[in-house]
């Protein structure tokens, strides 16, 4: 009598078209970002209570790798899982069975190391989330929950003839993708100061560059304000104040550092400031913001009208209409 063929676990048979579909998924997801980030527009995070969270963090110093948006390489590493893990499925396993069976186990090699490198990286990211930006973005959250499940869906998805196999290529990868990523961060968690802040050097304009902020922001303040303030600051940000204008940002923003830096210490402390990601009082500072309508960091509400992006001075006084002395000192870098 002859025995009955062994069924395959449903997951076995499923775990491909599932981590495809996953990958597709993700490279949507990224690619929206990828486009909105490239034609300067701002996504949709309605889950953001109006604080701009999304926007904030996916237009912070960690959102750009090599100049360009960290989501653009993020879809490339989804649709390379995609193709990783539907390509062995267009092939007849009828007519090319040995051609499918060294695909399918050279792209399960594949989608080892890819999902491990994802998922590793992702950690990462969720890591600077929670304790360096300290900031919720539903779109990052998301993409860690694709590759983590990719990752899982890899290493149960196939019955492993060596399960050694799965540990040294996961730590080899894992190893490389930490390093690595330490390496393209290392800029952002540990910035030299631009230029010397004792050391004002003035350019054909008259014009100082300002300084970066040093290691990494904290809460409540973020980077404190190495520039001082003239004398034209000093009246810009009392004539701001006195016509109603507000300036809305976020601790951990370094556009929103840069535009302090421009006003020096002493005249932003005259300046009317909301901080949307406060966490000592986050329902107070998510109202005002939410309110505000403001979606990205920094804005500026002025006579009524919303002005996103940092804004020089110049800008500045022009639209609040200010008429005193404009010799101001900083320009932005």
């Amino acid at each position: 009598m002859m025995g009955r063929k062994r069924s395959l676990p449903w997951i076995y048979r499923w775990s491909r078209p599932i981590i495809g579909a996953i990958a597709i998924a993700g490279a949507v997801l990224t690619a929206y970002l990828t486009i909105t980030k490239l034609m300067g527009g701002e996504v949709t995070c309605s889950a953001d209570g109006g604080g701009g969270s999304c926007s904030g963090v996916l237009n912070s110093e960690y959102a750009e790798v090599f100049g360009l948006p960290l989501s653009l390489f993020g879809c490339l590493a989804y649709l390379s899982m995609a193709a990783f893990a539907l390509s062995p499925l267009i092939i007849s396993s009828d007519k090319n069975k040995k051609l499918r069976k060294e695909l399918e186990n050279w792209t399960w090699l594949l989608l080892l190391a890819g999902s491990t490198s994802m998922a590793v990286f992702s950690g990462y990211l969720m890591y600077v989330l929670a304790f360096e930006i300290q900031s919720v973005c539903f779109y990052c959250i998301g993409s860690a929950l694709f590759a983590l499940s990719m990752f899982i869906l890899t290493v149960m998805g196939r019955d492993w003839e060596d399960i050694g196999q799965i540990f040294f290529t996961g730590a080899i990868v894992a190893v490389v993708t930490i390093v690595g990523t330490l390496g393209v961060y290392a800029n952002v968690n540990n910035p030299e100061l631009a230029n010397n802040p004792a050391v004002e050097v003035a350019d054909a304009d008259g014009l100082i560059p300002i300084p970066r902020g040093e290691g990494n922001p904290r809460p409540p303040k973020g980077w404190d304000i190495t520039t001082t303030s003239g004398a034209s600051e000093l009246a810009l940000a009392k004539h701001l104040t006195e016509v109603g204008a507000k300036k809305y940002g976020a601790f951990w923003c370094p556009h929103c550092y840069e535009q302090k830096q421009l006003f020096g210490k002493e005249a932003f402390a005259a300046v009317d400031y909301i901080e949307c990601a406060n966490p000592a009082n986050p329902r107070q500072q998510t109202q005002a913001c939410q309110q505000a309508g403001i979606r990205s960091y920094p804005t500026w509400e002025i006579n009524g009208q919303l002005y996103p992006g940092t804004q020089s001075l110049e800008k500045l006084a022009e639209l609040s209409n200010y008429q005193g002395e404009k010799s101001f000192k900083y320009k932005l870098p």
